[in-house]
């Protein structure tokens, strides 16, 4: 097969190993800047370009997105779709996923468990808010955050009130920030499930630093190996499916006192989980790949 990685980093050790896992298998395999590409958007004739040359006989695509580059990422990705190329993640749904309200939502919707969550434009209703998800401490974040940036823990009303303003200031159409509640006997971690092509192929736990809420890997955590529970595997399924994610994700929970409670679902996950586990993650990947290059993609269902 022909498969294509979008990514902007060649050096990125993600990248690297699907590479490796991909030519181990025999495929002829790209690595392209998605940034560096454009598109040529005429009748029946969808085209994408990279420094010159149309980019044509690629049997699957394998995004992996920045965050900062999703709206234009997606779009690459999605003229990749229009010429029937598969590809493992949907440009839609990574648009949807990489909006933690509408994420937060759909969740919701199909009878996920989430932490509590407050969508709200107005300041003078910090207090409310707070009351409404059973006081402080709360956590506040961007809707927009990645790798834990955008996330703050307030510990008072004070402090609450305060940094909502903050992100207001910066924030103009107001549909970017949101008020959770805290899990206190989360004491700072939370568990890692990588899905490929439905099912969980790997797992870790992560935790924060002892002056840290977050446990993100990014932001100083650390990672150990552990085993799901039926309950908490059955949840990172469910999570997947609602976010029309099922053929590569990872999604991110919490262990509360009332069950797993899904935080993200992320639509590009770094592969820090292997040197974790020991799991060859991307080998499953390129399984998953050359599955479904074969049946094509399928049609998203999510419709939100």
């Amino acid at each position: 097969m022909k498969i294509a990685i979008l990514s902007r980093g060649p050096d990125n050790y993600s990248t690297k190993r699907l590479v490796e896992e991909a030519v181990k298998r025999g495929h002829d395999t790209r690595v392209i800047n998605y940034t560096k590409c454009y598109a040529k958007i005429e009748q029946s004739n969808p085209v994408v370009s990279y420094e010159g040359e149309d980019l044509t006989g690629f049997d699957a695509v394998i995004p992996r997105i920045g965050a900062s580059y999703t709206r234009y990422g997606s779009a690459i990705v999605r003229q990749f779709e229009l010429q029937g190329v598969f590809t493992t993640t949907n440009s839609i749904a990574l648009v949807r996923a990489r909006d933690k309200l509408r994420s937060a939502q759909l969740l919701a919707r199909a009878g996920v468990g989430i932490p509590k969550t407050i969508f709200s434009r107005s300041v003078a209703d910090a207090e409310n808010l707070i009351e409404e998800l059973g006081g402080t401490p709360v956590i506040i974040k961007l809707a927009r955050g990645t790798h834990g940036r955008g996330v703050v823990l307030a510990e008072t009303k004070r402090v609450a009130r305060s940094v909502l303003q903050a992100f207001y200031l910066q924030d103009t159409d107001g549909t970017n920030i949101l008020v959770q509640e805290f899990i206190k006997e989360a004491a700072g971690s939370d568990v890692r499930a990588f899905i490929v092509g439905g099912k969980v192929v790997a797992s870790m736990r992560r935790q924060s630093l002892e002056d840290d809420f977050r446990s993100n890997i990014h932001q100083g955590g650390t990672g150990t190996s552990t085993k799901l529970s039926d309950e908490e595997r059955k949840t990172a399924q469910k999570a997947a499916r609602s976010m029309g994610l099922t053929s590569l994700c990872g999604v991110d929970m919490i262990r509360s006192d009332r069950g797993p409670l899904v935080l993200e679902v992320n639509a590009s996950p770094g592969f820090a989980i292997e040197k974790v586990t020991g799991r060859n993650v991307a080998e499953k990947i390129i399984e998953y790949v050359e599955r479904g290059a074969k049946q094509r993609r399928r049609r998203d269902r999510v419709g939100a």
